[in-house]
């Protein structure tokens, strides 16, 4: 048997743009390992953030990885616009055809699951247990797992890089493409584990801050008392918790396909297609609402505060939200309206998804009503609110259209349901968590973001989006299909694919743009010291120092209204009680080496190291076993050292 399985040096990739994609992703790498090194952090970093059970700093890691894949995702989307640019007529572009689909499958895989997952992951952990008057998650061990879980799937993305390949079969892997028939080599294998394991990591995730929220919020604080970002929060852990598993059980049967010769999904032996196609999507579109409802709680939290008012239609809100996350399970079908299921199902599954988009409107009427008379303060998370309100209306009303199966069916595929897709996710997920990381930024760090940076930024992604998106809307009615690589120069279509080229650019400078606000605002963190509460904020987060201590509150808060530190503003009766001792969790590695046997194990399936796959499985089992028999798992901070902290670091008083 050979050990190394499939492996072989002809995985090394060949294409001179993939090897430059290996020596880029090598040198930044080698540099970091060089830094760490010189500026001697690497017990700092293992001590304060590899190791830590503190969901603060599992939070900032989440975002720190999603970041750096985001940088990779836009070069993926700047590769493939170029190429759309430039390959037409008798020019074939720079990629080929099968490193282009490659690109294409990387870019979807990356944005929804190692971006906008990861930064939703990383704002939850960072506030909702400060939002609940909580000092840390119900499972905090269970969160360092979740994570480590995560940044496995994640290295597994970017080692296909190096070795290998990435999946060809797009970002949602549809057999017969996806099966082994069709797609021999290891790229779809890449895919299928890259997800499975950090999916898991997921549903953990799902449960524990679920628990967190029902059974750990402080005395006083009522379900209807709760800030609307915690509401959404769990409106969207509640649809991880459903939806996680259908995607589990779906690449577990496609990988049985392709492993062990099964025909879930093959066309023949009894395979189904369809049935793929249903399960892939009845996860697909709760997705969606998965990493949209904690952006709609973050414009939830953030329009109040900068209105200077009170956030209109609190019960509305709630309710809203209740509904999205009900309707988000009866949509799934309208994503193949053109596959025959019959007149009498498209018909349902195009009045429901009409009827989600109430609950959506009344979200964005409460919004604009809470700005209505308020003194509004134009900082950059109201610039970034106020984009998504013009983009993601622009959106739902794309997706309204859509939902008509007669004008699906000719859209369906097209370059239209593209930029209908983006419309929403770049407007209604990602703003939302830009203005999420720059309002909390100083919560985090005790410094704020440089404003003026942050506004440029702002610019050049709501124009950048708009100059790179409404093309595709022109493209999609005049025909242009998703996937393509190369078209004919009759078409007429090279000047929209320019344009759209151009706005991929506009929106790299305003990532150019965040990196530079970065910078400057760690450079001149001095000047910009936040204080606790630098917004004039109305929830609990604020009340305590920043950055907040790792027990989050000296004194566990009484809530007594759905405001609670906007009360204690108004003067209702507030005191400190004497200082106690605190009990919090200790550091543990274990999470990460569960991380590392979770990669071990995905890496040994793809390549058919089928020594690798139980040595792996037994290492997780051990360090499983280990953890459970440890009875010292806390650590005691004494109330001297707590009183000494909150004493340097004065919380909002009255």
């Amino acid at each position: 048997m050979n050990i190394f399985g499939k492996l072989s040096l002809d995985a090394i990739p060949h294409d001179p743009v993939a090897l430059a994609g290996v020596v880029f992703m090598f040198s930044a790498g080698i540099a970091a390992l060089v830094a760490l090194t010189y500026f001697k952090l690497w017990r700092w970093l293992w001590e304060e953030y590899l190791t830590s059970l503190d969901p603060k700093k599992i939070g900032i890691m989440y975002i720190v990885v999603a970041v750096l894949m985001l940088v990779r995702g836009m070069a993926d989307a700047g590769m493939m616009r170029l190429q759309q640019a430039i390959s037409v007529g008798d020019s074939f572009g720079y990629l080929s055809p099968e490193h282009f689909q490659q690109v294409f499958s990387a870019h979807g895989t990356i944005m929804i699951f190692f971006v906008a997952m990861p930064i939703l992951f990383g704002l939850i952990n960072l506030i909702m247990p400060l939002q609940i008057g909580a000092r840390d998650v119900a499972f905090p061990f269970l969160n360092s797992v979740s994570f480590w879980l995560f940044a496995a799937g994640a290295g597994l993305i970017n080692l296909s890089l190096v070795l290998g390949e990435f999946s060809t079969a797009g970002w949602l892997a549809y057999p017969p493409l996806s099966e082994l028939q069709y797609s021999p080599g290891v790229g779809v294998d890449y895919w299928i584990w890259a997800l499975q394991i950090s999916g898991i990591g997921s549903l953990l995730s799902g449960v524990n801050f679920i628990t967190t929220i029902f059974k750990m919020r402080a005395p006083g604080m009522t379900l209807m008392r709760m800030p609307i970002f915690v509401w959404t929060s769990l409106s969207s852990m509640v649809l991880v918790v459903f939806a996680f598993p259908i995607l589990t059980a779906t690449l577990s049967m496609l990988a049985l396909d392709r492993t062990l010769g099964m025909h879930f999904f093959t066309t023949d032996l009894g395979g189904n297609v369809m049935m793929y196609v249903n399960l892939i999507w009845a996860w697909g579109h709760p997705e969606v609402y998965i990493l949209v409802l904690p952006a709609f709680g973050i414009f939830s939290e953030i329009v109040p505060v900068f209105s200077q008012k009170r956030l209109f239609g609190y019960t509305s809100m709630v309710f809203a939200t209740a509904g999205i996350t009900f309707f988000s399970y009866l949509v799934w079908a309208h994503h193949f309206f053109t596959m025959g299921a019959g007149a009498k199902v498209n018909a349902f599954f195009g009045i429901m998804t009409m009827v989600i988009a109430i609950p959506t409107g009344v979200k964005i009427f409460n919004w604009l009503f809470t700005m209505f008379r308020g003194r509004i303060i134009f900082s950059s998370p109201m610039h970034w609110f106020l984009g998504f309100v013009v983009s993601f209306t622009i959106g739902g009303m794309s997706g309204v259209l859509l939902s008509i199966p007669g004008v699906d069916f000719e859209l369906h595929n097209s370059l239209f349901l593209v930029a209908h897709f983006h419309n929403m996710i770049i407007s209604g997920v990602l703003f939302g968590y830009f203005a999420g990381i720059t309002y909390w930024f100083p919560k985090i760090f005790g410094f704020k973001l440089n404003e003026n940076l942050g506004v440029y930024a702002f610019w050049c992604w709501i124009v950048g989006f708009f100059v790179a998106f409404m093309p595709l809307y022109i493209l999609g009615m005049m025909g242009a299909t998703r996937r393509l690589d190369h078209y004919d120069a009759s078409m007429g279509w090279q000047g929209l694919f320019i344009v759209a080229g151009v706005g991929v650019c506009i929106i790299g400078l305003g990532v150019l743009f965040q990196v530079l606000q970065m910078y400057v605002s760690i450079r001149d963190r001095k000047k910009n010291i936040a204080g606790a509460d630098p917004w004039n904020a109305r929830t609990l987060e604020w009340s305590v120092p920043s950055p907040a201590p790792m027990y989050n509150f000296a004194h566990i808060p009484h809530v007594y209204g759905r405001d609670p530190l906007w009360a204690r503003k108004q003067g209702i009766e507030h005191h400190e009680p004497p200082y106690t001792d605190i009990r919090m969790p200790k550091n543990s590695p274990l999470g990460l080496l569960l991380g590392l046997f979770g990669f071990l194990f995905g890496f040994g399936i793809i390549w058919h190291m089928y020594w690798l796959v139980p040595a792996a499985a037994l290492g997780a089992i051990v360090c499983i076993v280990v953890r459970a028999l440890d009875e010292h798992t806390e650590e005691t901070i004494s109330a001297a050292v707590v009183e000494r902290i909150e004493r340097a670091n004065p919380s909002v008083t009255v």
